[in-house]
């Protein structure tokens, strides 16, 4: 357990999920939820965004879309996977443009200023119609799954015609052209549907604020339990919309647990990649060593077009620009199976039941699964790493990739908050208050480097090694930090649902650059399992 309590309070620290006095995340938090007691938030609504203001662009568009079309598409659409509403396409039964509107209406309907807000949109493309009516009479010359597909982008990742805010109200204005992803997402014709609201600066701010809210956004709400489970965080928003079906697919990033966390508080598959698989150009970064981009969706078919279609090699990222690409991962899922894979199963989990249910799961699948203590190490250093990096790279984004703002750095912006911090951060910023504060020698900073990816490492090689493991089986982002730091790459299933509702993903991991393994044991998870349900009061 001490190794479940570790992970937690790094991932919880260091920007990606629960409150940091949660320290054993899945504990800690469920027992206080069961009580179905509802959550007080200091800030709940957007001060700077509204519905109206949201939607502003698709009024008159949203009046003539009747609700009768709604209803009469909704079967094609809700709940469907990408290869699923390509074929609705494909029989004529369906456009772009109505899935473009169908989204829009849902946003429109449960989003904001009601009693079911889940305040996961901070802006939408205001040229989404338009572009998915060229998509209607263009023809799919790239024969790719995500063409004409909406999806939402964290807003932490640059796109034209609407800024990158960070969640932070000095970036308002921070107008950009599109990051690296975005061009191979727009390359293979995917329509950007808007930007989602995440905790704010991707948790690498405040410290004792909520996962899930932004200044700009407001606070996110979990459709499964709306002011009463938490939404995991970073990549709050992403994940709010596309379990609640305001988007098919979103695209979250990760620095430590910020994708894989509230993929599983939500009930999706969430993918974190290898470090440099997917180019972080263009996304306002906390750790150049750690960051990365990555797909959230509702099934791993979904999860495997969107990485492929995100995927190409960037030349101004150095630790992108040499990696091989892969430019299909969804082809080979159709041969997924469980057959003769090792996993290791952390001893100290087994208290949880879902987690004893996957076991049983895999095994039926005809994998093996060997039990194994977890090794006592620990993570030092990791907010230094987080601290030191993101002193550096902040300016380097502003530099290279922001746009026209007043800020430059941590130290500006959090100045420019001191001016109105009741409105700008009302949950203080502990954390850059932090980073202003340290400072290391370049000889440190490598050693610190060193000593957390060897520390990472360790955790997996050894079980690994000892027990011939194929990869390791976790419970939603508990071991994220350890994955952080020895670049392994992870993803998580749903895998059912605690007594309160409360969901749960079984997350594997792998050594680097095995998406494609990943995504097979996924797929072949899924399969077997399927134990992801829609929230309740999400389907009309």
């Amino acid at each position: 357990m001490k190794k479940l309590l570790l992970s937690v309070f790094l991932v919880a620290i260091f920007s990606c999920a629960d409150k940091k006095e949660n320290l054993s995340e899945g504990y800690v938090v469920q027992d206080t939820i069961s009580k179905q007691e509802e959550r007080e938030y200091k800030v709940l609504d957007s001060k700077f965004v509204s519905r109206d203001s949201v939607m502003a662009p698709f009024a008159e568009a949203l009046l003539e879309f009747s609700e009768e079309r709604y209803s009469e598409i909704k079967p094609l659409i809700f709940d469907k996977n990408i290869p699923e509403i390509q074929n609705a396409i494909a029989a004529g039964k369906l456009s772009y443009e109505d899935i473009s509107l169908f989204y829009l209406k849902r946003i429109q309907k449960f989003d904001r200023n009601n009693e079911l807000s889940l305040n996961s949109v901070i802006s939408l493309n205001p040229n989404l119609l338009k572009e998915a009516g060229e998509k209607d009479i263009q023809e799919n010359t790239q024969n790719h799954p995500i063409f004409g597909i909406p999806l939402l982008l964290k807003d932490n990742i640059n796109t034209e015609n609407m800024p990158t805010t960070a969640g932070a109200v000095a970036l308002q204005q921070n107008n950009t052209d599109d990051a690296f992803i975005v061009e191979k997402l727009k390359e293979n014709g995917a329509l950007i549907l808007g930007k989602a609201n995440l905790s704010e600066w991707a948790y690498f701010f405040c410290g004792d604020c909520p996962s899930g809210y932004s200044a700009v956004g407001g606070q996110t709400l979990n459709p499964y339990g709306r002011k009463i489970l938490d939404t995991g965080g970073s990549s709050s928003g992403s994940a709010v919309a596309v379990a609640a079906n305001l988007a098919p697919v979103a695209v979250g990033s990760e620095t430590s647990g910020s994708i894989l966390s509230p993929s599983s508080q939500n009930s999706l598959v969430g993918l974190k990649p290898t470090i440099g698989v997917l180019s972080r150009g263009g996304i306002i970064p906390i750790s150049s060593t750690l960051d990365t981009p990555g797909p959230i969706t509702k099934s791993v078919v979904d999860n495997a077009i969107l990485l492929s279609a995100m995927a190409g090699n960037d030349a101004k990222d150095p630790v992108s620009k040499n990696i091989e690409v892969i430019s299909n991962y969804a082809a080979p899922l159709q041969s997924a199976s469980l057959n003769g894979k090792r996993f290791g199963a952390i001893k100290a989990l087994m208290e949880d039941s879902l987690y004893v249910r996957a076991i049983t799961d895999l095994r039926n699948a005809g994998a093996q699964v060997v039990e194994f203590e977890a090794e006592d190490l620990d993570l030092p250093n990791f907010t230094r790493l987080l601290n030191l990096d993101m002193k550096k790279d902040l300016p380097e984004y502003f530099r290279n990739y922001g746009g026209e703002v007043e800020v430059t750095d941590v130290t500006s912006v959090y100045g420019y908050n001191e001016k109105d911090s009741i409105l700008r951060a009302p949950y203080g910023q502990a954390l850059f208050e932090g980073i202003m504060k340290d400072s290391a020698t370049p000889e440190e900073f490598t050693a610190i480097k060193d000593t957390l990816k060897r520390n990472g490492k360790q955790f997996f090689d050894v079980p690994m090694q000892e027990h011939n493991l194929d990869g390791i089986i976790s419970i939603n982002n508990y071991h994220a930090g350890f994955a952080a730091v020895a670049h392994y790459p992870a993803i998580t299933v749903p895998m059912g649902y605690a007594e309160n509702n409360a969901p749960e993903g079984l997350t594997f991991f792998a050594k680097p650059f095995e998406e494609q393994e990943l995504l097979k044991w996924a797929k072949a998870y899924e399969e077997t399992s399927q134990r992801r349900v829609t929230p309740e009061n999400y389907n009309d």
